[in-house]
């Protein structure tokens, strides 16, 4: 091979190199934001496709809402770092940082989080409290639900019931919507639920509650937030909790942002939040 030769070699395989390094940076500038699926996966869709276009332009990237489909697998997605931020409940919180070995971390969370709550709803007049489910049939949302299973099963535990023990069955709808669906055509006498989705699905006349009623609001807990994997580079992890902070409902953006969040706005967060998510999972014999 003459000079000439070589020469033109070398600069086709540098060509293709500095091709293939300039795919590889455009590749990771793709951010993956994913979510615990306690709707359904239109509604996930749809809540998030403001916030992706709010946030490429905040980042200054691409940005893709992923969806899972299951809680475990979100828990999953981040603690493997195949998505970069997920929304988490409270307890899917708790497991992605024991399933992470601690490396993920909170961002933030809305500001119903700090004082968030469930609902137990029926359709049966003789069901007035807790106690008047013994022998019923109950629905929960996922088993890895926060206000759909492990709150609610932790207030009734401390009203004296086992579910396992004193309810004819129990059931697993696999979501917040799907809980008030088997509640309304009667699959089961109750079940419970996020006290936000039950108001939007009232708000929204998808439920009547003429027919489906609250008969327990739990007590307050600290619930829902977006977390991060610990690896994430300070500086992309800082200016994604700055756009977060900064979504504001005197804006056009901000406000379809969050109301579709269900949000007032968004605070900072941290892990100590969730400590009493972590004691109610461990008592409950749902967390090792």
């Amino acid at each position: 091979m003459n000079f000439t030769a070589f020469t033109n070699t070398r600069r086709v395989l540098l060509a293709w190199t500095l091709l293939a390094l300039g795919t590889a940076a455009h590749a990771q500038q793709v951010f993956r934001i994913t979510a615990i699926p306690d709707e359904s996966p239109t509604e996930l869709a749809r809540k998030a496709a403001p916030l992706v276009k709010y946030l490429e332009g905040k980042l200054g990237m691409k940005v893709e809402f992923t969806p899972v489909t299951d809680y475990a697998a979100a828990v999953e997605t981040l603690a493997n770092k195949q998505t970069d931020m997920a929304w988490f409940g409270g307890f899917t919180f708790v497991q992605a940082l024991q399933r992470s070995g601690g490396k993920v971390i909170p961002l933030v969370q809305r500001e119903e989080d700090e004082k968030f709550r469930s609902v137990f709803i029926t359709t049966e007049p003789t069901i007035k409290s807790l106690a008047d489910l013994k022998g019923r049939n109950v629905s929960f949302g996922s088993q890895s639900s926060t206000s759909g299973h492990l709150m609610p099963r932790s207030y009734l535990i401390a009203a004296g019931i086992d579910p396992d023990k004193d309810f004819k069955r129990v059931a697993y709808s696999g979501a917040h919507d799907a809980t008030v669906a088997a509640v309304s055509s009667g699959k089961v006498d109750a079940g419970a639920l996020n006290i936000s989705v039950w108001e939007k699905l009232v708000a929204d006349k998808k439920v009547d509650p003429a027919k489906v009623r609250v008969f327990y609001t739990t007590p307050t807990y600290f619930d829902y937030n977006w977390t991060v994997h610990a690896d994430m580079p300070a500086p992309l992890r800082e200016r994604l909790a700055k756009a977060m902070l900064d979504l504001d409902k005197s804006t056009a953006e901000g406000r379809e942002v969050l109301e579709l969040q269900r949000a007032t706005r968004f605070i900072p967060t941290r892990a100590e939040n969730y400590k009493g998510i972590e004691t109610a999972a461990r008592s409950a014999g749902l967390l090792k």
